[in-house]
C-alpha cells in the first residue's frame, strides 16, 4: 500500500465487520498478531499491517515519530475501504492508536488498547530508562534479555519466540530508537480528548513495562470511558502469551458494541 515515502506492507482478512485494525508493539511486526488471529471467528475482517521502519516496511524512510505512524494508520484504514472499524494497538502501537482515535477517523467505532503506553508519560520513564531502553535491541543477546527478562512472564512457543527474535532485530537504528527516545516520553493526553468511541483496555497481571497500576493513573484519568480488565499471569506481549483471552477479549468488546447482531455486526468491507 503506497503511503509517503514508499509502500506499507499490509494483510488484510475476512469480510465480516466492524473490521479490526492492528497495530503492533515497538519490537513488533504484523506477525505479532499470528496467534490472536488463529482464535478469531472465521470470517471476521481484519487489517495488519508492519509499521513504518518495521519487518518487511523498514525500508521505508523516516521520520518514525507518533504523528507519522498515526498518519500511516490513517492511510491503511482509508485503503481498506468503507465500513466501520475498531483500532486495536499493542504498547507502542497502542499509543499510535490513541493518537489516531483522537482525531476522529469517519469509521470508527470503537479502540482496544492491549497492554498500552499511555498518554501521559508515567514518572518512571526518566532520561536514564529511556537511554537504557534504547539498546534493547542492539543485538540477539540484549533481545534475548529484553523479551525473557522483561516483556514476557511466561515462556513463548519456541516459533512464536523466533518471531519475536526476528522482529526485534528487523529495524535500523533509527526507527529502533525514536521511540524509546523520544515517543515513549510524549505527552498526548490533550490529543486524546477527542477520542468519542467506547474503548478497553486489556492490562496483563505480571507487566513489567506497563503495569496495571500505571495505566490507572496515566491513562484512564485522561480517557474516562475506558474500562480496564486485567489478563491473569501473564506479561507485556500479551497478543503472543495470551493469544486466546486476547480474541476472547475482542470478541466480547465486538458484541458490546452490536448486542445481538444487526446491520453493523455484518458489514463487509
Amino acid at each position: 500500500m503506497a503511503v509517503e515515502g514508499g509502500t506499507l506492507s499490509v494483510r488484510v482478512g475476512g469480510h465480516t465487520g466492524p473490521a479490526l485494525v492492528f497495530a503492533h508493539y515497538w519490537g513488533g511486526s504484523a506477525d505479532t498478531w499470528n496467534g490472536v488471529m488463529g482464535h478469531l471467528p472465521p470470517g471476521q475482517a481484519t487489517v495488519r499491517f508492519d509499521q513504518r521502519g518495521w519487518g518487511v516496511s523498514r525500508a521505508l524512510p523516516g521520520p518514525y515519530h507518533l504523528d507519522r505512524l498515526a498518519d500511516d494508520l490513517a492511510r491503511v484504514v482509508d485503503a481498506c475501504g468503507p465500513g466501520p472499524f475498531v483500532l486495536v494497538g499493542h504498547s507502542m502501537g497502542g499509543k499510535v492508536s490513541q493518537l489516531l482515535a483522537g482525531r476522529r477517523p469517519p469509521g470508527l467505532v470503537g479502540l482496544v488498547l492491549v497492554a498500552p503506553a499511555p498518554p501521559q508519560p508515567p514518572a518512571s520513564v526518566t532520561e536514564e530508562y529511556r537511554q537504557h531502553l534504547s539498546h534493547a535491541y542492539d543485538s540477539p543477546e540484549t533481545v534475548r534479555h529484553a523479551l525473557d527478562g522483561v516483556l514476557t512472564a511466561t515462556p513463548l512457543p519456541e516459533a512464536v519466540r523466533a518471531t519475536a527474535m526476528r522482529d526485534s532485530l528487523a529495524a535500523g537504528a533509527e526507527a529502533r530508537q525514536e521511540w524509546p527516545l523520544r515517543g515513549i516520553a510524549q505527552d498526548i493526553t490533550r490529543a486524546v480528548r477527542g477520542i468519542e468511541v467506547p474503548v478497553t483496555v486489556l492490562a496483563a497481571e505480571n507487566d513489567a513495562v506497563e503495569p496495571s497500576h500505571v495505566l490507572r493513573e496515566y491513562l484512564l484519568p485522561h480517557i474516562p470511558q475506558a474500562t480496564l480488565t486485567t489478563v491473569p499471569a501473564v506479561g507485556h506481549l500479551l497478543p503472543a502469551e495470551a493469544p486466546g483471552p486476547v480474541a476472547t477479549a475482542l470478541g466480547d468488546f465486538l458484541a458490546h458494541l452490536h448486542p445481538g447482531g444487526g446491520p453493523a455486526g455484518s458489514t463487509s468491507r
